[in-house]
């Protein structure tokens, strides 16, 4: 092409309050007292896209909780709207592109790996009515978006969705994982102590607040006036406490230590 021929594109004007793509870490293993979890948002613009993203030493799962997004992982092409989940592997880059005329709002939990397995998309409106996927308990449910069955390093992941006026029981830690609550819609409370006479995390929770849950933290979560619904991203040993626990399903103790 001459010089004269080579096309001329105009310039794009940023102010400096302009986004088109923020991510913003809201805790880490340096601030949470978690050893291996991290966990952000991303905030896409209509439309917009990110650049490419890259974890070199940790796997992560997004959770779409806005908007609908597109997302490149190494070439492959998902496309994720409500409450879909998907696991990015160890080392793998990837892009986000909003496909909706609203403002995308994505979870991410990441954890220190070591191997690297493949993607994992889940659908939302699929796992809702998989009952395989599903564990029922009284006045809740939970879902398991990222389960045993799909391979990983260190993470679990799901929704739990709780009846108005409903707790946690029995309250139950872990010996071998550590956890991030995400709370998605509605609100309510949690408390996090390690026994009764030191309880002192005790919080009301409103949308898109978390709670970090280090080993050995009893971590109940109490409904109020209306359905709530919170993200819940385990690292460690791969279990879910209600598989390996039946007294955890039927209430037939006061606590439980995992």
């Amino acid at each position: 092409m001459n010089e004269g021929d080579q096309e001329i594109r105009p310039a794009h004007l940023l102010k400096a309050d302009d986004w088109q793509f923020e991510y913003h870490e809201k805790s880490n293993p340096h601030t949470s007292n978690l050893d291996l979890l991290s966990y952000g948002t991303y905030r896409v613009a209509p439309h917009a896209s990110s650049g490419e993203l890259f974890h070199r030493s940790e796997e992560a799962i997004l959770f779409c909780l806005e908007g609908r997004q597109k997302v490149d992982v190494a070439g492959e092409q998902f496309e994720l709207s409500y409450y879909d989940t998907l696991y990015v592997p160890l080392g793998t880059p990837y892009r986000i592109a909003s496909v909706s005329d609203e403002d995308g709002l994505l979870a991410i939990c990441r954890a220190i790996g070591d191997t690297q397995h493949p993607p994992s998309h889940a659908q939302w409106e699929v796992v809702r009515k998989d009952e395989s996927r599903i564990r029922h308990l009284a006045g809740k449910n939970v879902f398991l978006m990222f389960d045993v069955s799909e391979p990983a390093n260190r993470l679990l992941a799901g929704y739990t969705i709780y009846e108005p006026h409903t707790r946690a029981w029995p309250p139950h830690n872990h010996t071998d994982q550590e956890e991030v609550y995400i709370f998605t819609k509605g609100k309510g409370a949690i408390e996090v102590y390690a026994d009764e006479k030191s309880k002192s995390f005790v919080h009301s929770m409103n949308t898109m607040d978390a709670a970090t849950i280090p080993l050995l933290n009893y971590h109940p979560v109490f409904s109020q006036a209306e359905e709530l619904h919170f993200i819940w991203c385990l690292c460690g040993e791969r279990y879910w406490v209600g598989d390996k626990h039946k007294e955890f399903m039927d209430a037939s103790v006061d606590e439980l230590t995992t």
